[in-house]
């Protein structure tokens, strides 16, 4: 089948070439290969699988639907089914918005989720023009759709992004997201009201740059401008929600009331499903019209409200902030271990390791072009058209998309990480590479691992970190002192620790 699929089969394929396995049997995080070979699953089906494989209370959700000859796909009727999700969902929507919240079913998908959000800002503010930070994935790759700069740019219209050891503005931490407050601030400050944003668009994790969680005091400051010039706050949870960071939805971490948030991935319970939450003074004036046929599928409405209600009345949000922050804690010893792990980061069970090379930082790293990022950080922006205002009117450059580094941070070790996830699967450990960032391991286990499984997930990585570090010793890569492990220490997940 794996030799049939490349020759029948586009080539827009991705996850196939990084792993070549027919999958025919799977229990919450083991998984089955035709070869009757098992592996342990970190990347969760993109990480829509809060609850892993084939979990038993989704199933005899499913089977309920399937046994009470109940339509399974009517668009937007309602129906027990829809009404019982909905019911479920509402409970567990951040304080401040949940007695306010209205949903909108969409199409099932997280790049329709977002246009639908999108139209309903538009609608609602009579603007066009959506705000959005430089490496969102919100679901379509390579961009936004729909959104633009003022000057009708995209994607160079994005603000920057306050995110991670590749700072925009070359700096870190708290330095780097004050320096993103006061560009985006600058930035809506400078459009009249006749000619403001509709809304602007957030992840409070940017997974597919990198695994970059926003900071809090960051995400605060973005809610106090939106709120100050009414310009709605649209957050993206379709990577981050139902438990996965650590709390229900990410943006709870920093204690922000969004105007809008986008559901899709995990709220479906393995199924295709997707939903936007809106503020209900966000309500259109006329119905509006939502394009495509699936908006009412049976099947992964009841699964989902199985999925919702066990993660919430099992407390499986606690639980992957606490298994979560002990990965972290060893990921980051192993760090000390390893010259090649360049950065760990992550909340909860959404984790990334970035893998880097040998060399010393590019000139953009120095100190002196940290300095001119960071005054250009503080020139008013001339809008989402991507240049900064300076005080003669000229238009300064603004920072690269892809991020300057900061001090001592290391280049980018793309071909490191595909090798430490090939190393990883000869091991029988499923691990996936961020999109946009394909430096950077991305582990998202389901909110159901065990302990036991987390320490099997973290010995077999070591195992293919040593491995791949041995074989690319350019990248001064290797554990600097560390017995190596046999390369097939745990290759059968059914002989050690799972």
């Amino acid at each position: 089948m794996s030799r049939r699929q490349p020759a029948r089969e586009s080539a827009a394929r991705t996850y196939p070439r990084a792993l070549p396995i027919v999958p025919v049997r799977a229990r919450g995080l083991t998984v089955e290969g035709a070869d009757g070979r098992r592996y342990l699953d970190c990347l969760s089906g993109a990480g829509t699988l809060a609850l892993g494989h084939n979990h038993p209370v989704v199933l005899e959700a499913i089977r309920e639907v399937l046994d009470s000859g109940a339509p399974l796909h009517v668009p937007d009727l309602a129906t027990p089914v829809e009404d019982a999700f909905v019911t479920e969902l509402r409970r567990t929507l951040p304080a401040g918005l949940a007695d306010h919240a209205r949903v909108q079913f969409c199409g099932p998908s997280a790049t329709e989720a977002v246009d639908a959000a999108v139209a309903l800002v538009r609608e609602a503010t009579g603007h066009t023009r959506i705000v959005s930070l430089t490496g969102a994935g919100h679901g379509t790759p390579p961009d936004v759709r729909g959104t633009e700069g003022e000057s009708g740019q995209s994607p160079d219209g994005r603000r920057p992004s306050p995110l991670g050891t590749r700072c925009p503005f070359g700096l870190a931490g708290a330095d780097g997201a004050e320096s993103a407050v006061r560009w985006t601030e600058a930035a809506l400050s400078a459009s009249s009201a006749a000619a403001g944003p509709a809304g602007m668009l957030v992840e409070p994790v940017h997974g597919e740059c990198g695994v970059l969680p926003a900071p809090d005091a960051w995400m605060r400051a973005t809610r106090r401008i939106t709120a100050a010039r009414s310009i709605p706050l649209v957050v993206d949870e379709t990577q981050t929600g139902v438990g996965r960071t650590g709390v229900f939805w990410a943006v709870e971490h920093s204690g922000v009331t969004p105007d809008v948030m986008i559901l899709s991935g995990a709220i479906g319970g393995s199924l295709p499903l997707a939903a936007v939450i809106h503020h209900d003074d966000l309500a259109p004036r006329r119905p509006v019209a939502v394009p495509g046929p699936f908006r009412g599928n049976q099947l992964a409405l009841a699964a989902g409200t199985a999925t919702l209600a066990h993660v919430r009345e099992h407390g499986l949000a606690e639980r992957a902030a606490t298994i979560g922050s002990r990965m972290l804690s060893r990921l980051r010893s192993l760090a000390r271990e390893f010259p090649c792990i360049g950065d760990v980061r992550g909340r909860g069970l959404m984790i990334g390791v970035e893998l880097v090379g040998a060399s010393e930082p590019s000139e953009a790293s120095t100190p002196s072009k940290a300095s001119e990022a960071a005054q250009a950080a503080d020139s008013p922006a001339a809008g989402d058209a991507g240049g900064a205002t300076r005080p003669g009117g000229a238009i300064a450059p603004p920072p690269s998309p892809e991020g300057r580094v900061h001090g001592t941070a290391r280049p980018a070790a793309p071909e490191l990480a595909a090798a430490v996830q090939r190393e990883c699967l000869r091991r029988g450990l499923i691990v996936g590479l961020a999109r946009r960032s394909p430096s950077v391991v991305r582990l998202l286990p389901p909110l159901t691992i065990t302990d036991e499984q987390a320490s099997a997930v973290l010995d077999r990585l070591t195992d293919a970190l040593t491995a791949a570090a041995h074989a690319h010793p350019r990248e001064d890569a290797r554990p600097s002192s560390r017995p190596d492990r046999q390369p097939d220490d745990h290759a059968t997940p059914g002989r050690s620790r799972t």
